[in-house]
């Protein structure tokens, strides 16, 4: 089964917000909001549920285990709420890196499910010995765009992001998969499933590229 069962909570909301980057304990939160805010776009970083129930879009970061992620939302009460939000009320999300795997299933890395919204687990790179590829796959590279996204609309002429990961998405479904690198494989550093986004890279690392992605999510209609 795709996803898993919806649970329900009321949140008494506040006012709106244009995006709101959640803040579990675990990403680089910082960084994304302030370029979001040199684009004049209004974000804010937040915990508290009575906020994110109001968010017109969501940024989902993370940089750490896929365990440790899950248990941080379920101490802090987000999971059911996030649920709700996509899934019912389909409300634009864009997990960034292990946010991107937090979409999925499950991972190697650990044994918690994920939040299951992509049709997709989370593995680790299997590179061949010989390849002289380090893991970490960590620095500069380039994407190859698989489909029509307004994430990747106008974008600059060989576009290239930072990456930082050892884990990739695995999607059971093409349809799903937005962009590809090649890191002694081939694997998926974006996708696109209805509302939900998911970027392998960093954009808030990846200059004039990454902000336009960014760019693009904020002014998603």
């Amino acid at each position: 089964m795709l996803l898993q069962p919806v649970q329900v909570t009321t949140y008494s909301g506040l006012d709106k917000t244009m995006i709101t980057i959640i803040d579990y304990g675990m990403g680089n939160l910082g960084s994304i909001q302030n370029m979001l805010k040199r684009m004049n776009f209004e974000a804010e970083i937040t915990s508290d549920l009575d906020r994110i129930v109001d968010a017109e879009k969501l940024i989902l970061p993370g940089v750490g285990a896929f365990d440790h992620a899950m248990t941080s939302l379920d101490e802090r009460g987000m999971i059911p709420l996030l649920n709700d939000l996509v899934v019912r009320k389909k409300v634009p999300i864009l997990g960034i890196c292990l946010g991107m795997q937090l979409l999925s299933k499950r991972s190697e890395e650990g044994e918690l499910e994920g939040f299951g919204w992509i049709d997709a687990e989370t593995i680790r790179f299997k590179i061949p010995p010989d390849a002289g590829l380090r893991i970490p796959h960590m620095g500069w590279n380039t994407l190859i765009i698989k489909k029509d996204s307004p994430l990747f609309e106008d974008m600059y002429d060989e576009p290239r992001f930072y990456f930082v990961h050892s884990y990739h998405v695995c999607c059971a479904s093409e349809q799903d998969v937005l962009a590809v690198t090649t890191h002694g494989i081939e694997f998926t550093s974006a996708v696109m499933h209805d509302n939900i986004f998911g970027l392998q890279f960093h954009p808030e690392k990846s200059h004039k590229f990454g902000m336009k992605v960014l760019n693009n999510y904020a002014e998603l209609v």
